[in-house]
């Protein structure tokens, strides 16, 4: 059974974890995902944001943060499931828990970064209503797609 939490502190190394996986297969680990997954506490939760995690038989095996960027405006960001979990539909139930989760914190728009390689990913958020746009400015170097969702 899968159940969608809000992170607590003891997600800290899940969260980590889950995300560095599948950064280093595909990418290399940044800055800002360093400073990131190292104090989410910090870069998201302190800021306005929101983290949510996937969990099934009570471990962590999924993630996804909301990062505030402006007044109603989040980012969805770290959004990981782990290779044991995944075709189990976890992407898409945090997916609509983190969409769900940001109309709570009075988003009217979610925005998110991503790399063309990622095709199941992206074929998701496509899924999730998402749309192609440009013109943000990404502290990755990895990112070439970027999408918003309007609310």
């Amino acid at each position: 059974m899968i159940e969608i939490v809000n992170y607590l502190p003891s997600h800290a190394t899940a969260f980590k974890e889950l995300n560095e996986a599948w950064i280093n297969q595909y990418f290399e680990m940044e800055d800002s995902d360093r400073n990131m997954l190292g104090d989410p506490q910090g870069y998201i939760l302190d800021k306005g944001g929101a983290i949510l995690i996937a969990e099934m038989n009570g471990q962590p095996v999924g993630t996804c943060a909301l990062v505030k960027m402006k007044d109603k405006t989040f980012e969805l960001a770290k959004m990981a499931v782990s290779p044991e979990a995944r075709g189990k539909k976890i992407g898409w139930e945090i997916g609509l828990a983190t969409i769900e989760k940001a109309k709570e914190l009075g988003a009217d728009q979610i925005y998110l970064e991503t790399n063309s390689v990622l095709q199941p990913a992206i074929s998701l958020y496509k899924k999730l209503g998402f749309k192609d746009t440009e013109g943000y400015c990404s502290p990755y170097a990895r990112c070439n797609v970027q999408m918003e969702l309007k609310l």
